[in-house]
């Protein structure tokens, strides 16, 4: 039995710098990971999808090439190609956070399984057959979580894609069909489309985005449509089937049971914590009906010294959020500090095409208050009118009667770049009226928040 002052299972986000921390202020650690240094983001998630997007992208304008005068020949995309050049960033990625590790001291890295034998200890299964068993004051729980596999009549009988499996293509599917009108789908969607692909979206519910304002979903799910992808709302999916080499989904709408073909067959409904390997009933870690961790708002859970970070307590599953978890337990435990979660922004960006930056309340969810609702369609942008980039809108919400910025909505040509201004204001309690007022270089994207705040005045 090995003694340690903290453990920390899973290399994510969160996890990574927190163990390079806890051993930099003399504190004997140990990180225990599976599989790779870095977790979801720099393996299967922010890292390879956004190489792959702007592989995408770069397709795409190179077929628009003609809008701007420019003419070439045609366009093909080798998916080999994309694929190696997506692992190649991945593998830098990965590189250089195994490195920072094993250039710190006090850091021993595990890998292994890791589950709970008893109250603050653990055994690890190491990937070599051994097994060693570790005790320590402090455990941290980073493991984060995975694509969902629905309940579907016929789903085991078949190949199917996840959010994983798609980026290890070699080929470009002839038609793929897309389980789910969320995040994942839409972003994987849209980048097969402009690959060569032609893509069929399925959603359960009446709209793409489903936690997002009507008007911000009715604007993605015409640029999908407008980049040539069919999509089904209010389309539940009944059966699949393998016929040949074509794959049948049957799906329920308003207008009865049909049935689409594709050559491949994308699930993005959802995703899981990764709990169920941690034994944790061992020590009664509390967990949720989806098996995420609780914690409270400064990350412990109900077991003293056990706390959860990143994707797997549930809530927002976005990098920075992990990485934010991550800084409030660093200054809690290394700094003396009192950090919380509470009323923490939570900005995000939807890598579609334009994109959607999104940060603080929708306009549903400011319903209610005394509110006032600026809009801007992006053509009437100046810099994206030069740009031929003029799909989508800003949107902005703003308090009444304090003229704070209570959220924010872009959906447009770097969309997440201008969230990220609203959520600076926001951060500073600016008033609006400083947005519209101030002096921006001509002509940039950020110029049309003037132009934003006084339409809203007129």
């Amino acid at each position: 039995m090995e003694h340690y002052d903290a453990i920390i299972i899973g290399s994510g986000q969160g996890g990574n710098p927190l163990s390079t921390t806890l051993a930099k202020a003399d504190w004997k650690t140990a990180l225990v990971e599976r599989a790779y240094v870095g977790g979801t983001c720099i393996n299967y998630g922010c890292t390879p999808t956004k190489t792959m997007f702007n592989s995408a992208r770069i397709a795409y304008l190179a077929r628009r090439a003609a809008d701007y005068g420019v003419h070439h020949g045609e366009v093909t995309v080798n998916m080999r190609e994309v694929r190696e050049r997506k692992q190649r960033i991945v593998e830098e990625f990965r590189e250089s956070g195994l490195k920072g590790i094993k250039r710190t001291q006090n850091l021993d890295l595990l890998t292994g399984n890791a589950k709970f034998i008893g109250p603050r200890e653990i055994e690890v299964q190491l990937n070599d057959g051994a097994v060693r068993t570790l005790t320590a004051e402090k455990i941290f729980i980073n493991t984060g979580c995975r694509p969902v596999r629905p309940q579907l009549e016929g789903i085991d009988d078949l190949p199917t894609l996840d959010s994983t499996s798609i980026m290890e293509l070699d080929e470009i599917p002839e038609h793929l069909l897309v389980l789910g009108g969320g995040y994942v789908g839409l972003e994987f969607g849209q980048m097969f489309r402009r690959f060569g692909s032609r893509v069929t979206i399925v959603q359960r519910v009446g709209q793409l985005l489903g936690r997002e304002d009507q008007d911000v979903a009715e604007a993605v799910l015409n640029v999908m449509k407008e980049d040539g992808i069919d999509v089904f709302l209010n389309a539940e999916a009944v059966r699949v089937q393998k016929d040949g080499v074509q794959i049948n989904l049957t799906v329920r709408t308003t207008d009865g049971e049909q049935t689409l073909s594709g050559s491949h067959l994308l699930v993005a409904v959802g995703r899981k914590p990764n709990t169920e390997d941690l034994n944790l009933s061992a020590v009664g870690i509390e967990t949720d009906q989806q098996g995420n961790i609780k914690v409270n708002n400064k990350l412990e859970t109900n077991v003293p010294g056990v706390y959860a970070l990143g994707d797997v307590k549930g809530g927002p599953q976005f990098t920075h959020i992990s990485y934010d978890d991550f800084r409030i337990i660093r200054t809690n435990l290394v700094e003396g500090g009192n950090a919380t979660t509470d009323g923490r922004l939570v900005p995000y960006t939807v890598f579609i095409d334009p994109q959607l930056g999104r940060i603080g309340l929708s306009e549903t969810e400011a319903r209610g208050r005394n509110i006032r609702v600026a809009k801007l369609p992006m053509t009437h942008s100046a810099r994206a009118v030069e740009m031929s980039e003029t799909r989508g809108f800003m949107k902005a919400i703003v308090d009444a009667d304090t003229n704070q910025i209570l959220g924010a909505a872009v959906l447009g040509v770097e969309g997440g770049e201008l969230m990220s201004m609203f959520e600076i204001a926001m951060l500073g309690k600016l008033p609006y009226t400083v947005l519209k007022d101030a002096i921006f270089s001509h002509p940039t994207l950020a110029e049309s928040l003037n132009n934003l705040f006084m339409a809203m005045d007129k």
